[in-house]
C-alpha cells in the first residue's frame, strides 16, 4: 500500500458518509480531476485502498499530492456541482467535451402575421416553433430550397402588414411569394399556407407530393409542359428529401439517442437525432483516454456536459447505457435545465432498444473510421519521417525537418525561408524568415551558406547566453536544401566554417525529384506514390511557398517606395502632408521651393532639401 503522508491519511479518515464532489489535486496544486459521490466517504476512499484500477484511473492516482471535497445535500445537487466545476477547472483526466458547435434550426414564428422562415443556432423560449437541428449548413439549405420551392413564403424582412401597399418584387412575378407586402394576399390566406410549411417541416410530406402531382396533371393536360416540367423538378427534390430521412416510425416524438464505442484506449460517443419520427442525423464526439472506463460512466460524464449547454432537450432521451441509480438523478436534472417533461430511459428489449443498438453501429462505425484516419495520419507523417531516416542511414527518425528555400527576382530583394516539420507535420510557429545580406545578385549557392551560418550561429549564441528556449535553440535532424549537389556543397561549408559537425541533410532536385546526399555521386530515387516522398515533397513546397510570400511583401513595398522616404528629414508625418497638398511627387518636384515650405510641418531647410532630392539625377 502506497504510503500517502500524514496529512493526507488524516484527510482519507475523516471522509463523511454524504453526497457531494471532490478535487483531486497534483503537487503543484492542479486540479487533475472532479468527481461526484452519493458517499464520499466509500468513492474516494477507493482511490486510495483499491488496486484494481483502470490504466486511466490508475495514472490519474499516480499523480494526485491532496485532495478537496464540496458537500451537497442531494445526488442531483452533486451532478450540478460536478458539471460546473469541470466546465470551470477543464481537469485533465476528466471527460473533456470540446466540441462546441450549435447546430442550425429554422424557426418558425407563427405569432407574426406574415411568418418567415429564418435559420438560428439558438434555441429561445420565445413561443416560435423550431425544426431541426440540421446537420451542417447544406442539409438546412437543402430543406428551405425544397419548401420555398413548394410554398410561396416570403423572404423580405420588411415590417407587415405595410401602412401602404407597395409595388410587389419579381419573386411574386414567378410565383416564389404571396407578395403580402402588396396586399396580395390576406393574412388569413398566409396562415392557411403557413399550417402546409409547419406540416412539411414536421416529416409529413405526402399532401405536398399529391398536391403536386395533381398540378403537374393539369399543366400536362392544359398543355402547359414547361410548367408541368417545373413542377415535375419540385416533385423529385420533394422525395429526394424524404428518401433522405431514414423513417422509424416511433410515436413521433423528439428523441435523442446515444450510445458508445470504445477501443481500449479512447471512446467515440454517438448522437442521432429523431425529430418528428424522422432521423434527422447525428453527430460523434471523441472523448480521448476514456476508451477503459466504464461505458455508463462515460455516457453519464458526457450527457452532464452535453446538455448544459445543447441548444434543445428532447421529451425523450435513449442510452445504450448508465451506471445503476443514475438515469433518475440525470432525469430531474435534465427536467431542470429544460423546465418541461424529459423521459431517459436505457431500453433492453422492443422497438426503442432496435433504435439504440442503431446508435452503436454509427460509433462503432465513427471510431473505426477515425482509427483508419490516424493510421494513415501517421504513415504520412511519423511513419514517412521514420522511413525517410531508414533510407538516409539514420541511427534514429527525424523527429524534427528543417527546409529551406532562396526566393528573388534578378537577385533583387533576395530572402531566405526556413520551415520545420516535427514529426511529420508543420510547426508554423517555429518558421523563420531571412534577408540575405552578404550576397549581391542571383546566387542562390552563396545565399544558402550565408542563411544556414545565420541559423546555426543564432543557436551557438543561445546556448552560450543560457536560453534553453530560444528562437533557434531547438536543432534540426535532417535538414532539407531546395536543390541538387552543388546547393549541398556549399551549405556543408557554413558547417565547416563555424567548425560544427553537420546533421544529415540532403538536396531535393525539383526536376526529377531526386535526393542528393553530400558527396554523392549517384542520387536517391524513391518512388512518386510513397508517403516518405510525399513528405519531402510538402516539407520543400511549404519552404518554398513560404519564401515566395515574403520576397512578394518586400517586392511590393519596394515598388511602392517613394522618393521622398529616402531624402533627409521628411519623415511620415510631412511626406503625408506633403502629397496630400500636391497630390503627386510631379506636382512636388515642378512645385517653388516657397509653395514647398509653405506645406504645414515644413522649413525652408528641409524644401531645398525636397527640391534637390526629387531633382533629376544627371548623367556624367
Amino acid at each position: 500500500m502506497i504510503d500517502w503522508g500524514e496529512k493526507l491519511e488524516e484527510k482519507i479518515r475523516m471522509l463523511p458518509d454524504s453526497p457531494g464532489c471532490y478535487l483531486m489535486k497534483d503537487a503543484e496544486g492542479t486540479i487533475i480531476y472532479v468527481g461526484k459521490a452519493v458517499n464520499l466517504k466509500n468513492r474516494v476512499r477507493s482511490y486510495f485502498r483499491d488496486t484494481a484500477h483502470t490504466p486511466k484511473v490508475a495514472a490519474m492516482i499516480s499523480h494526485i499530492d491532496d485532495f478537496e471535497i464540496l458537500l451537497c445535500e442531494t445526488n442531483l445537487e452533486a451532478l450540478i456541482l460536478e458539471c460546473n466545476l469541470i466546465k470551470r477547472h477543464k481537469p485533465y483526466y476528466n471527460i473533456l467535451l470540446k466540441d462546441d458547435k450549435h447546430y442550425p434550426y429554422l424557426k418558425v414564428n407563427l405569432k407574426e402575421p406574415f411568418p418567415r422562415l429564418e435559420v438560428t443556432r439558438r434555441q429561445e423560449k420565445d413561443g416560435a416553433r423550431y425544426f431541426g437541428p440540421y446537420i451542417g449548413a447544406s442539409a438546412v439549405k437543402q430543406v428551405i430550397e425544397a419548401v420555398r420551392g413548394v410554398f410561396p413564403l416570403r423572404t423580405c424582412r420588411q415590417a407587415l402588414p405595410p401602412k401602404s401597399p407597395k409595388r410587389p418584387c419579381v419573386n411574386y412575378d414567378i410565383h416564389k411569394c404571396m407578395a403580402p407586402c402588396a396586399g396580395k394576399c390576406t393574412e388569413t390566406e398566409y396562415q392557411e399556407m403557413m399550417t402546409g410549411v409547419v406540416h412539411f417541416l414536421e416529416g409529413d410530406y405526402k399532401p405536398v407530393v399529391d398536391q403536386l402531382k395533381a398540378e403537374m396533371g393539369a399543366a400536362a393536360a392544359a398543355l402547359r409542359y414547361e410548367r408541368a416540367a417545373q413542377i415535375r423538378d419540385k416533385i423529385k427534390d420533394v422525395e429526394g428529401l424524404m428518401e433522405r430521412q431514414i423513417a422509424l416510425r416511433t410515436d413521433g416524438g423528439e428523441q435523442d439517442l446515444i450510445a458508445i464505442s470504445q477501443d481500449g484506449l479512447d471512446a467515440m460517443i454517438q448522437v442521432l437525432y429523431v425529430r418528428g419520427g424522422r432521423m434527422i442525423g447525428g453527430d460523434h464526439f471523441l472523448l480521448a483516454r476514456e476508451g477503459g472506463e466504464d461505458p455508463g460512466e462515460v455516457i453519464a460524464g458526457f450527457m452532464t456536459q452535453y446538455y448544459e449547454e445543447a441548444a434543445m432537450i428532447p421529451r425523450d432521451i435513449l442510452c445504450q447505457t448508465l451506471p445503476e441509480g443514475t438515469a433518475e438523478q440525470m432525469e430531474s436534472w435534465l427536467r431542470a435545465r429544460k423546465g418541461g417533461s424529459v423521459s431517459l430511459r436505457v431500453p433492453r428489449r422492443g422497438e426503442k432498444h432496435e433504435l439504440v443498438l442503431l446508435a452503436v453501429k454509427n460509433a462503432e462505425d465513427a471510431l473505426k473510421k477515425r482509427n483508419a484516419r490516424r493510421t494513415i495520419q501517421e504513415e504520412r507523417t511519423v511513419g514517412a519521417a521514420e522511413k525517410i531516416g531508414q533510407i538516409l542511414g539514420m541511427e534514429k527518425y527525424p523527429r524534427r525537418i528543417e527546409g529551406y528555400d532562396i526566393s528573388n527576382t534578378q537577385g533583387q530583394q533576395s530572402v531566405a525561408s526556413m520551415v520545420v516539420f516535427i514529426d511529420g507535420v508543420p510547426a508554423k510557429k517555429e518558421y523563420r524568415r531571412f534577408r540575405i545580406k552578404t550576397v549581391e545578385g542571383a546566387n542562390d549557392f552563396a545565399s544558402m551558406k550565408e542563411v544556414l551560418g545565420r541559423r546555426y550561429a543564432h543557436a551557438i549564441r543561445e546556448r552560450e547566453e543560457g536560453i534553453p528556449d530560444g528562437k533557434f535553440s531547438d536543432l534540426p535532424d535532417l535538414i532539407l536544401i531546395d536543390g541538387g549537389p552543388q546547393q549541398v556543397r556549399f551549405a556543408l561549408e557554413a558547417f565547416q566554417e563555424l567548425q560544427l559537425t553537420p546533421p544529415t541533410m540532403f538536396g531535393l532536385a525539383e526536376k526529377e525529384e531526386e535526393i542528393w546526399l553530400p558527396g554523392a555521386e549517384e542520387p536517391i530515387r524513391l518512388d512518386h506514390h510513397t508517403p516518405e516522398l510525399q513528405l519531402v515533397q510538402r516539407v520543400r513546397n511549404e519552404a518554398h511557398r513560404f519564401g515566395i510570400i515574403h520576397h512578394r511583401v518586400l517586392r511590393a513595398k519596394a515598388f511602392t517606395h517613394s522618393q521622398l522616404e529616402d531624402i533627409p528629414g521628411i519623415g511620415p508625418a510631412r511626406r503625408k502632408a506633403l502629397l496630400k497638398q500636391f497630390g503627386s511627387l510631379k506636382a512636388i518636384r515642378e512645385a517653388g521651393i516657397d509653395d514647398i515650405a509653405a506645406v504645414k510641418g515644413m522649413t525652408r531647410q528641409t524644401a531645398e532639401a525636397v527640391k534637390n532630392g526629387l531633382a533629376p539625377k544627371t548623367q556624367s
